[in-house]
C-alpha cells in the first residue's frame, strides 16, 4: 500500500469537502473576472474530493491523478489572485502566498507520479 497515494487522496477529499463547509472562505480568493463564484467553489470542491477518491481506487487511479493535475492547474489563477490582491501587513503571510505558487507545481508532480 502506497502511503503517499493514500495521504494525497485523503488530503484532497478533505480539502474538497471544506469547499462545502466554508464556501465563503474560498469565494474571497476568487478572481473578480470569474463568474458564478459560489458555483465554481462548489465545483472545485466536488472535483477535488472526487479525484482524491478516484486516486485511492486502483482501477481509477489514473483518472484521479490526471483530474487532480487539471484541478491544480484550474485553481492556479485563484492562488495568483490571492498573492496579487493581498493588501495586509503580515509579511509571513505574503511569503506563504509566494511559496504557494511553486508548491502547486510540486503537487502537480506528486499527482503525476500516480498517473
Amino acid at each position: 500500500m502506497d502511503i503517499g497515494k493514500i495521504l494525497m487522496g485523503v488530503v484532497y477529499i478533505m480539502a474538497g469537502l471544506m469547499h462545502f463547509v466554508k464556501p465563503k472562505l474560498y469565494m474571497k480568493i476568487m478572481p473578480p473576472y470569474l463568474p458564478l463564484h459560489r458555483i465554481l467553489v462548489y465545483l472545485s470542491g466536488l472535483f477535488e474530493a472526487l479525484f482524491g477518491a478516484l486516486l485511492l481506487i486502483p482501477s481509477t487511479q489514473n483518472i484521479g491523478a490526471w483530474g487532480l493535475i487539471a484541478t491544480l492547474l484550474a485553481v492556479f489563477p485563484a492562488n495568483l489572485y490571492m498573492l496579487t490582491s493581498y493588501k495586509g501587513k503580515k509579511r509571513w503571510y505574503k511569503v506563504a502566498l509566494w511559496l504557494r505558487l511553486p508548491l502547486q507545481f510540486v503537487l502537480i508532480y506528486w499527482a503525476w507520479l500516480y498517473a
